[in-house]
């Protein structure tokens, strides 16, 4: 619990005491690989803290392929937003890259804890904020970049995630084909 303590810490005004407060109703939790917190279809009923490890929010598409819409490292606050706002079935799903260590808090219990704690709803308030402008700033990618100019955002934005991501994840990230991303890392090689 260091970890989250240190994280709130750093990017929030909270007073120790309301630190200690919003731990005690976390749930710890170990993932494997490939585990998933939930699955397309399921409701989000929990809102996940990553404390160590890798997750990702995805889709599956009619034909069976993968559309990964996020990757959640360390440090970083992930859920369905839809699902768990309206507790209606999740479009996406979420599992481990690797293995992880979470907490979670029920959709009562963090609501209630942003009703007691002003400084927590200020947080999640600019959170969500922030989130809305990296989606926007996602989508305008997707639709408008070229596939070199979405893998050389990729690389600018994530560099740490490219070591620790398999390519079949990265080209689904990036919506092309393995082929494609293998073609683009090949062409950014020195030629000698």
């Amino acid at each position: 619990m260091n970890a989250f303590n240190n994280y709130l810490q750093v990017n929030t005004r909270l007073k120790e005491e309301e630190i200690d407060t919003i731990i005690s109703f976390a749930v710890s939790r170990k993932l494997r690989k490939h585990e998933f917190l939930f699955h397309e279809g399921d409701i989000c009923r929990h809102k996940y803290f990553v404390i160590s490890g890798l997750l990702r929010s995805f889709s599956t598409g009619s034909d069976g392929t993968e559309h990964i819409i996020k990757f959640s490292p360390e440090n970083s606050w992930t859920l369905d937003k839809e699902s768990y706002d309206l507790q209606i079935a999740a479009h996406t799903s979420i599992s481990a890259v690797e293995a992880s260590h979470i907490l979670s808090w029920s959709k009562a219990d963090f609501e209630r804890l942003n009703k007691e704690i002003p400084a927590l709803n200020e947080f999640t308030t600019q959170l969500t904020a922030d989130n809305i402008y990296n989606s926007s700033q996602r989508l305008v990618t997707t639709l408008s970049a070229t596939p070199e100019e979405k893998y050389l955002d990729f690389v600018k934005n994530y560099p740490a995630l490219l070591q620790r991501l398999p390519l079949k994840m990265i080209a689904a990230y990036l919506g092309v084909s393995l082929r494609t991303l293998d073609r683009i890392r090949h062409a950014q090689l020195p030629q000698s």
